[in-house]
């Protein structure tokens, strides 16, 4: 793995909290907690959208990579296209459904004031829209990591993670009606896909010093069988794995409310970027490991416990200072604004936080196998003992008790993800 990789897709990372850190507090100030709360909700959906990539994007970067360590270049223009066309067709039907889940009630799920009801409705059909944008630029995204150029995939996350919290803020200064904050959102999603493109097919013609992409004869039939393959049950994880994350949030809007959720989101979001350096790391290993098992699969794990040793010194000492710092910078940020639970919620999740910065990088190994089963099989465990701990301590405990759940998950997930590899070769 390059370190010149890894810092770029460390700043592709960490530029748009600079962005968050100077706009979310006068954006809870113009919108108020609540509709900050539903925004958090309206991000984390967005983010679920990927989920109707079926896993192909996931499934991209490892197949093209795989090709690229047994010199089969022929085949990568094939790859790409079967897997735009499938991700499309999927995101069709993911827009559909959620368009649908609207229609039958699903906004009267989310306690909320009188008077939000048709904001909250309008915001998801609007939400909607993105799903299919989402699980295409995956896809684009996939091809970029497989050939390794973190460099524009970082220039692009640094103007989309910008445009993610600038936007509303901007859109906020004439309106603060939920909707037109969510636009915002899919409007730099559409930029993004078109970058996405850009880029990879750029990647392409540099590989095959061409002026277009070429056919050739190829049987498409077993380049989609090999993305289902990887990406099927990839998409398992994909559909549980947002909800692991992000679910605790929706439990505390039903059972709590949507402010708790901003209670609950501000720590969190705070906390968890600290694990940019770790997601720029096994970013990096991902395709680097895949390449690698197939050129010297002799070599593969030296690596891998060196960069394992690494994330685990350096995110000991960030999460712990983290922690300490926390009834300090919290307070300084949002002031008055501050709830009052989000410092001791923040220093808990740090825990989770430490676990699960070890679990990803063994996570990122076992994709580099082609063991994205494992993975997914250990989220289906994962799932129904998550939402029975978040229902027990949040009713035990409150906003507290999300915070404790979420830490078991990411110590149960890291225990297991470390075993298995111990006896899953490639």
């Amino acid at each position: 793995m390059q370190l010149s990789n890894i810092a770029w897709t460390f700043a592709g990372l960490v530029t748009p909290l600079l962005v968050a850190a100077l706009t979310i507090p006068s954006l809870i100030e113009i919108i108020g907690l609540e509709r900050f709360g539903l925004l958090a909700l309206a991000w984390g959906m967005i983010g679920y959208a990927g989920v109707c990539d079926l896993g192909i994007g996931r499934a991209t970067t490892q197949l093209i990579a795989q090709l690229r360590g047994n010199k089969a270049h022929c085949s990568i223009p094939f790859v790409i296209s079967s897997a735009v066309e499938l991700t499309f067709k999927s995101g069709a039907v993911g827009l559909l459904l959620l368009v649908l889940a609207a229609c039958c009630g699903l906004q009267r799920l989310i306690n909320h004031s009188e008077g939000l009801q048709s904001e909250i409705t309008i915001s998801i059909f609007v939400l909607s829209l993105a799903i299919p944008v989402q699980a295409v630029s995956a896809t684009y995204r996939g091809v970029n990591e497989a050939f390794e150029n973190f460099r524009g995939i970082s220039l692009l996350r640094m103007g989309l993670g910008i445009a993610n919290f600038l936007g509303p803020y901007l859109i906020a200064q004439y309106t603060s009606r939920l909707p037109w904050l969510v636009v915002s959102l899919l409007l730099s999603r559409l930029m993004a896909l078109a970058v996405f493109r850009f880029l990879a097919i750029r990647c392409v013609k540099r590989q095959h010093g061409q002026s277009q992409l070429i056919s050739y004869p190829i049987d498409e039939k077993s380049i989609k069988k090999s993305l289902f393959s990887f990406g099927g049950w990839f998409t398992v994880s994909s559909i549980i794995s947002p909800i692991l994350t992000q679910g605790d949030r929706y439990v505390i809007a039903g059972l709590i409310s949507a402010t708790a959720v901003a209670s609950y989101t501000i720590p969190y979001d705070v906390v968890v970027q600290t694990l940019l350096i770790v997601g720029a790391v096994s970013s990096v290993a991902f395709p680097s490991l895949t390449k690698q098992l197939h050129e010297n699969p002799k070599t593969y794990k030296t690596d891998f416990h060196h960069w394992l040793t690494r994330v685990a010194l350096v995110m000991a000492i960030v999460t712990s200072a983290v922690a300490f710092s926390l009834p300090v910078l919290l307070p300084l940020w949002l002031g008055p604004q501050l709830p009052i639970e989000s410092v001791a919620i923040g220093q808990i999740l740090c825990i989770g936080v430490y676990a699960n910065s070890i679990g990803s990088m063994y996570f990122a190994l076992l994709h580099a196998k082609g063991r994205s089963d494992v993975t997914a099989v250990l989220h289906m465990f994962e799932l129904p003992v998550f939402i029975l701990c978040l229902y027990i301590l949040i009713e035990a405990y409150g906003v507290y008790g999300a915070a404790w759940a979420w830490v078991l998950r990411m110590m149960i997930d890291t225990l297991l993800l470390t075993t298995l590899n111990r006896y899953i070769n490639a």
